[in-house]
């Protein structure tokens, strides 16, 4: 039996919250499918919301380790963390508990 500890549960709740909001979802596809690291002011445009409200998203976003920000200068540069591409799927396997416990995003 896989069973989550309280640790574990808490971490995947945390990701899980932070992925139920529909802007934040588009903004994360829009950084997942960018070839490269993607400015704000890029993120903006596709999503067609304003400059505040996608930052407080990738905030959140990076506050849970899906995407990297990195400033440089005036720009911030935004990529997806590499790591949620298998730790997301797996942490859904171990919940239903298919798998051993998976690491964290941060």
């Amino acid at each position: 039996m896989n069973t989550l500890d309280r640790h574990l549960a808490d971490e995947y709740a945390s990701w899980f919250r932070c992925l139920a909001d529909g802007t934040r979802l588009l903004v994360l596809n829009v950084v997942a499918n960018a070839p490269a690291p993607i400015t704000v002011g890029e993120i903006v445009d596709a999503v067609g919301k304003s400059q505040s409200t996608v930052s407080r998203h990738l905030q959140v976003l990076a506050d849970d380790g899906f995407v990297i920000l990195e400033v440089d200068g005036i720009r911030t540069y935004v990529r997806v963390n590499d790591a949620c591409m298998t730790a997301l799927p797996d942490a859904a396997a171990q919940i239903m508990g298919q798998q051993a416990p998976v690491p964290t995003l941060r």
